[in-house]
């Protein structure tokens, strides 16, 4: 374990000068970010970098989803991304076990998902999926809303890139059960993304409510 740990920190520190060195990065809201694992950093997506400009100021363990396809790229990319803390996912399967997993990473490190399942090109907030209210009510976690900021639809070298940091959204705030209705969800999931929205584009860009009919 302690190998894993100083392995984990020199690879942070080899990442954060590589892209400090092509990229003009910005963070905000350093200040909230916990000390302790067990979070849910609930971010919006933009590039495929998106997981680690989360990671670089987080000195906790992380882990997040990533597509099955990346993991049969080449044996040493998917030994860094697995070091990195992520795990495959296999789209247009059941949520069953990906929940499962989430749950279970929760208990030693902290878990990032993108609830818009697919990036954005415009900067525009999504309205994402219930996949994130659905793991945060399961396993009675607080989740940190993060926003990830550019300009253009992809980015380019020497770009600057803000990430937002925001309040946490305690578990006793989501006030849900760990066995949540459907409409439950989306009350909690709307409360997430207009916080990562927030974050994003601004008060008055905030997220448009959901309404039952």
């Amino acid at each position: 374990m302690w190998f894993l740990y100083g392995l984990y920190g020199i690879l942070r520190k080899i990442v954060w000068f590589i892209l400090k060195c092509n990229y003009k990065l910005k963070f905000e809201g350093l200040e909230n970010i916990p000390k302790e694992s067990g979070y849910i950093y609930a971010s919006n997506h933009r590039s495929y970098f998106d997981p680690v400009w989360i990671t670089l100021p987080v000195r906790t363990f992380m882990s997040y989803m990533a597509k099955e396809e990346l993991f049969k790229k080449n044996i040493f990319f998917t030994l860094l991304i697995r070091m990195m803390g992520a795990f495959p996912v296999v789209r247009g399967k059941g949520d069953t076990a990906i929940i499962d997993t989430s749950i279970e990473k929760l208990k030693k490190r902290n878990l990032i998902i993108f609830p818009e399942g697919t990036r954005s090109y415009d900067g525009k907030v999504g309205k994402g999926k219930t996949g994130v209210a659905l793991i945060a009510a399961k396993a009675q976690r607080d989740v940190i809303p993060v926003g990830i900021v550019f300009e253009g639809a992809k980015l380019r070298k020497g770009q600057e890139v803000t990430i937002k940091f925001g309040k946490r959204i305690s578990a006793s705030e989501l006030a849900v059960s760990d066995e949540p209705t459907p409409k439950e969800l989306k009350v909690l999931k709307q409360k997430i993304m207009s916080a990562i929205t927030v974050l994003v584009e601004g008060e008055k860009e905030n997220v448009e409510v959901e309404t039952e009919t």
